[in-house]
């Protein structure tokens, strides 16, 4: 058994120490904070199969190009001289085409379904964050948005997914929690949705319970390496022997990546989200409210609703109330009779999802350090894939099989 230090401590880093640890490994996770931030704390907690299309897809630069010129739009990207921005910007332009849309579609399906059992297996050992399968609601208000989500839905089809395509009033029929103002919708089945913070508080039990070491508050200062291999982490001033290390430090890998000597491109995709407990009336079932991008979920006697993806930078910690307002503004348009009000700033939740240019994520061994092995990427589906990420990584360090293929998810 292997002496392993994992860098990050966000639902792919914990997820990945529970199998590790449950593979009798000794794990440390070191995190610069406490624990309790990130996007694993404010997420949409959606578990979706469905989303098998990447960020990188057809469309999508000409779309954010209309988009940039409107403060409360769903997609911005901060406009600035900088050479990390264009180089992630060419690759990204690269990558969106068909071609590789036709391509990730069936690796990201069978990463996303390997976490689902995962998921399962997890709710059969604590309800306590609230694992429900009621699918997602793809919900749309115009004609244009309906032919994109219903060829979407058939090609979700066409990969062996459960999929219903709903009129109006199938829609009225289905979500009866409260009225919307649809043409219809897209309902994937076989997703599902959780409380990730809760999910959070149940994966850090059952390390404790698998003597799982936690350094909170230490900043990575530097590795000694030697021959091609990491021999200790410095953190804290302290050095840290390791035989095995995992970087699953999401947006802020590339700053870690150059002390390893590595080039990642990765840039933060700011998001964010507000929760309202107790509503009077809420939705049943998670949907995505498609024209607006954003993402609303029960949970519990809670609803959570988030929104806006902000190509930036992870110092940009400004909470811009222009893109809340364009989320609270799709609510009430897709949900005429939820009377919502812009929240307050306190209120408010952000995070950065890490996004590569290609939309897919980065699980691999790294070829230039020999005991490196890299979990980052994950944009908006870091909860979702996160079970799978951290099975995969065990294989690794185990020298076993993986449980599906990770061709497409090389460090480059």
């Amino acid at each position: 058994m292997k002496n392993c230090v994992i860098i990050g401590g966000g639902v792919i880093g914990l997820c990945t120490a529970y199998y590790l640890a449950k593979d009798g490994h000794k794990v440390t996770v070191i995190d610069q904070y406490n624990f309790d931030q990130g996007c694993s704390f404010g997420n949409a907690g959606m578990i979706v199969p469905s989303h098998m299309i990447p960020l990188a897809q057809p469309g999508m630069i000409a779309q954010g190009m209309r988009w940039m010129f409107d403060s409360k739009s769903p997609f911005y990207v901060k406009p600035r001289l900088n050479k990390d921005l264009l180089k992630w910007g060419y690759s990204f332009y690269k990558h969106a085409n068909k071609e590789h849309v036709a391509k990730s579609m069936p690796a990201l399906r069978d990463l996303s379904l390997l976490s689902k059992e995962l998921f399962q297996d997890f709710s059969k050992e604590s309800t306590s964050f609230l694992y429900e399968e009621k699918g997602l609601l793809m919900l749309f208000k115009t004609p244009k948005m309906a032919e994109e989500e219903i060829h979407v839905g058939e090609l979700a089809r066409e990969m062996g997914l459960a999929v219903d395509i709903l009129n109006k009033e199938e829609v009225t029929a289905l979500e009866t929690g409260l009225t919307t103002d649809v043409i219809g919708g897209v309902h994937y089945t076989g997703d599902a949705h959780l409380y990730p913070s809760k999910f959070m508080e149940f994966l850090k039990q059952e390390l404790n319970q698998l003597r799982v070491t936690f350094l909170s508050n230490t900043v990575i200062q530097d590795f000694d390496i030697v021959g091609g291999k990491i021999l200790s982490v410095k953190a804290n001033n302290i050095l840290i022997p390791t035989e095995e290390v995992i970087l699953c430090t999401g947006a802020w890998s590339p700053i870690l990546a150059k002390k390893l000597g590595l080039d990642i491109s990765i840039l933060p995709g700011k998001g964010y989200s507000f929760t309202i407990e107790n509503p009077v009336i809420r939705p049943t079932i998670p949907s995505i409210l498609c024209e607006g991008k954003v993402a609303v979920t029960p949970m519990g006697n809670a609803i959570r609703f988030g929104g806006t993806m902000e190509i930036t930078h992870t110092n940009d910690t400004q909470i811009n109330m222009n893109r809340v307002e364009g989320i609270v503004n799709s609510i009430r348009s897709f949900y005429p009779d939820y009377a919502l009000s812009l929240p307050d700033k306190k209120d408010i939740w952000f995070g950065f999802r890490p996004c590569t240019p290609n939309g897919l994520p980065i699980i691999s061994k790294s070829a230039k350090l020999s005991n490196l092995t890299v979990a980052i990427g994950h944009a908006m589906m870091g909860l979702s894939l996160a079970p799978a990420t951290g099975k995969i990584v065990s294989e690794f360090i185990g020298e076993r099989s993986t449980s599906v293929k990770t061709d497409l998810f090389q460090l480059s």
